[in-house]
């Protein structure tokens, strides 16, 4: 039966090869479920933040809630520069500093692609195996795990990212973590 066409084969035999390359699936998939695990909470929060900053127009970059807090631009900015900061650590790469972004990019072209470009780089960071992750780094003076500083990145992302959704509210607009998701999600 080796070498038949699939139609050719019985329906029990088909049955069973589906059943198996299915439960192969997943073993391949978390052949490094930590990363895999981190990386989901990074393609979550990266994604409403990326979203967030399309979201608002580009006279919205210059709101600021109150005159001791980031303007909405600025709050892009530090993102951004803080992924490259933190993804080049768990990278064991030299960190560029963290306000480079922030004091560099502006307007909210440069802020948004300075933010997809953090998110490609870190998208790289994410796809270290767990073996890879488990190395230690300096992270602020501190001898952390490379899983250590990219859970922190999420972390950091997430508490940016309920500043974003005040902003977002103060605007008028739904954040995109409170919009409906299709069925099904």
């Amino acid at each position: 039966m080796i070498g038949l066409p699939l139609q050719t084969l019985p329906t029990m035999i088909k049955r069973s090869l589906l059943l198996l390359a299915a439960a192969a699936t997943p073993a391949v998939a978390q052949a490094n479920p930590n990363m895999a695990n981190a990386a989901a909470l990074f393609a979550s929060v990266s994604g409403y933040i990326t979203q967030a900053a399309a979201d608002m127009s580009d006279a919205q970059y210059s709101f600021r809630p109150t005159l001791d807090v980031r303007t909405f631009g600025e709050l892009i900015g530090h993102i951004a520069g803080s992924q490259k900061m933190f993804c080049a650590i768990a990278l064991g790469e030299k960190p560029p500093a963290e306000d480079a972004v922030e004091k560099s990019a502006t307007t909210k072209a440069a802020l948004v692609a300075a933010l997809k470009e953090s998110n490609d780089y870190c998208a790289k960071a994410y796809k270290q195996t767990d073996a890879a992750a488990a190395a230690t780094v300096d992270l602020f003076g501190e001898k952390h795990s490379r899983m250590f500083t990219l859970l922190d990145n999420v972390t950091h992302d997430n508490e940016h990212y309920g500043n974003i959704v005040t902003y977002m509210r103060m605007n008028k607009l739904v954040p995109p973590s409170s919009r409906p998701r299709p069925s099904g999600n």
